[in-house]
């Protein structure tokens, strides 16, 4: 796959309602003019008891790129007020860059209000 098959890949898949954990994964492609591009993007979902059961849900069908768990915590979508809130962290992969998926996930839910937090598990 190239670069472009890269950039077509969803920046942020998670579930539609409820707290969920989530991860935010590097995404790397291959080796272009000695640069190796690369996506981040935001994994969410209530059937996952552990943020390792999203990275191990995800990567699979990322094949061939190589993925980089960057660090999780959890999210809380409520639909109905348009409201999402990205807080806590992973114990196994620390804490991810809320910042960084509260970027990706402004992008995927205009309209909505982000908001992060350091606190909480």
């Amino acid at each position: 796959m190239s670069s472009t098959s890269l950039e077509a890949i969803p920046k942020v898949d998670i579930d539609p309602s409820g707290v969920f954990k989530y991860i935010l994964i590097k995404v790397h492609g291959e080796m272009v003019n000695n640069e190796e591009p690369s996506v981040n993007i935001v994994r969410g979902f209530k059937r996952c008891e552990y943020h390792a059961d999203i990275f191990d849900e995800v990567q699979p069908k990322l094949e061939p790129f190589d993925c980089e768990p960057l660090g999780g915590g959890r999210i809380s979508h409520e639909p109905d007020n348009k409201k999402i809130h990205i807080y806590g962290y992973s114990q196994g992969y620390g804490k991810a860059d809320h910042e960084i998926t509260a970027q990706l996930v402004k992008a995927a839910f205009p309209g909505y209000t982000i908001s992060i937090s350091d606190e909480g598990y």
